[in-house]
């Protein structure tokens, strides 16, 4: 049986995990209950999705008017990642340091981590002090995290590939452009479809909530009326299951598209 020593790495660790565990106990010691027992809780929240998915109807819009929200917040969040991928694509390129410099690849690596590192709504609102709330601040911020995310999917990608290939490509006088669209791309289409695709279902998640918290509209404006001023949980439950229905379509199809991108490169 061997014995790990304890090193300054491993000390970090275990002392992190061991504040963030006091921390939670302490929190479920002072939680105000309002004297409500754990049972009565879970009844309580059984009772009230029994109310939002079995009795589930609008009341305050029609079912059109749901469903062009619902293509709102779509719309929102294609927008985002089309053009997120588009930027993310050239800079991730600059970012695999198989294919660009180790100053580049670690300054660009470097700033994305900070990009990621804050969530997607305080971008969304530092950009609404320049542009005021609204689809404009949420765009530019739900864009700038998909950078921050993407480009690190890419980079990891292109940094897979296989270096015979790439040394192969240069041996034979291939300048880095067509290195790029003769290898690279070609050889991680799938990854950069799947990424992609992921970052578009976050994207539609993240433009539900912007839609309140950032005033970016869609079926998330909706959804924060019927559940912070109508107080109606049944026009909560038709709202999710609409949400739920079209990131269910939204999966099939991407299973469908890598799908064929696997066909297409075993033929």
């Amino acid at each position: 049986m061997k014995v790990k020593p304890l090193n300054k790495a491993s000390f970090v660790t275990r002392l992190t995990l061991a504040a963030m565990l006091i921390v939670t106990v302490y929190a479920f010691v002072r939680f105000d209950d309002k004297e409500v027992t754990l049972w009565e809780g879970l009844v309580f929240t059984l009772a009230n999705f029994k109310t939002m998915f079995s009795e589930a109807r609008l009341e305050h819009f029609t079912f059109w008017h749901g469903l062009y929200q619902v293509m709102v917040t779509v719309g929102l969040a294609l927008l985002t990642t089309v053009f997120g991928a588009v930027i993310s694509l050239f800079l991730g390129l600059f970012a695999a340091h198989n294919l660009s410099s180790t100053p580049v690849s670690a300054a660009i690596k470097g700033f994305v981590a900070i990009i990621r590192a804050v969530p997607t709504v305080l971008w969304v609102l530092i950009f609404a002090v320049a542009a005021g709330l609204g689809s404009v601040a949420a765009v530019i911020g739900m864009t700038f995290h998909s950078v921050g995310y993407l480009i690190k999917a890419y980079a990891e990608s292109f940094e897979e590939l296989d270096k015979g290939v790439l040394e192969a490509m240069r041996a034979s006088g291939a300048n880095w452009w067509q290195i790029v669209f003769q290898a690279v791309i070609p050889s991680t289409i799938t990854y950069i479809v799947s990424w992609t695709f992921l970052r578009f279902e976050i994207n539609f998640g993240v433009a539900v909530a912007m839609g309140a918290a950032a005033g970016a509209g869609g079926i998330g404006y909706d959804m924060f009326m019927a559940s912070s001023f109508y107080y109606d949980l049944r026009e909560v439950g038709a709202i999710t299951l609409y949400v739920l229905i079209l990131a269910i379509l939204l999966e099939m199809i991407a299973v469908r598209i890598k799908r064929n991108l696997n066909r297409s490169e075993v033929a």
